[in-house]
């Protein structure tokens, strides 16, 4: 096991999995409670099929677990002026202009990408710039599909100033399965659409917040890959 960096470890495996930090605990304590299911099973229980459809079962359950918390590193290849690439994997489920009433005060275009638990969850930044902002709100844990998801679930709003003077909202949102929103960013730090913003844990949704006249390059229903797909470009 070797430290890459603040945001994630990486395991080697004859696959070569990359495993994000926040899921490492998870996994050792997972596995430690499947063996103690297992090793009695093998030992006592007859015929052979039962505790082979336990090992069967057990090995289904990590392997998701384990696909959940993978953490690939990622590398944006296009030009970075005023573009905003996508901060999660998922599908987009909204896009429309809205009210955004914590940070920005003003109208805006909500760009939201909802993320399934076969999804990376790991999240990046969506622009290069600095950290303005950053909040965390305890809320509800209603499924993160729903539009009121993003003012009354459990969220962590960040705010950047992209390069271009433009200020930009991102804000994680905790769904129904969620119950621990990580958020590594700042205030007053730099922020990169390479780098990792947070993590939340099992099925959630990030919402951009776009200033009015930016140019939108996604439509619903679209999939995005975090720190690769181009979203949007600013004017």
């Amino acid at each position: 096991m070797q430290l890459y960096s603040d945001c994630e470890f990486e395991i080697y495996n004859p696959m070569k999995v990359k495993i994000h930090r926040e899921g490492l605990n998870i996994l050792i304590i997972l596995l430690l409670i499947l063996l103690v299911i297992n090793i009695p099973a093998w030992l006592f229980m007859r015929p052979i099929g039962i505790p082979s459809a336990f090992t069967s079962v057990s090995a289904i359950i990590y392997l998701l677990v384990l696909n959940f918390f993978r953490s690939p590193r990622r590398t944006f290849r296009g030009t970075r002026e005023n573009v905003v690439v996508a901060s999660a994997d998922g599908k987009v489920v909204a896009l429309e202009e809205t009210f955004e009433d914590e940070y920005l005060h003003c109208r805006c275009i909500q760009l939201s990408v909802f993320m399934s638990v076969l999804n990376v969850h790991a999240n990046w930044f969506p622009v290069d710039g600095e950290v303005l902002y950053v909040r965390h709100h305890k809320g509800r844990y209603l499924s993160a599909y729903l539009p009121k998801s993003s003012t009354e679930n459990e969220r962590s709003t960040v705010a950047i100033r992209a390069l271009n003077g433009q200020t930009i909202l991102m804000r994680q949102v905790a769904g129904a399965l969620a119950r621990r929103i990580v958020t590594y960013a700042s205030p007053g730090e730099d922020a990169s659409i390479e780098e990792h913003m947070g993590f939340i844990k099992f099925g959630s949704r990030v919402d951009l917040y776009l200033p009015l006249g930016t140019e939108i390059l996604v439509k619903l229903g679209d999939t995005t890959t975090g720190g690769v797909t181009e979203v949007a470009r600013l004017k």
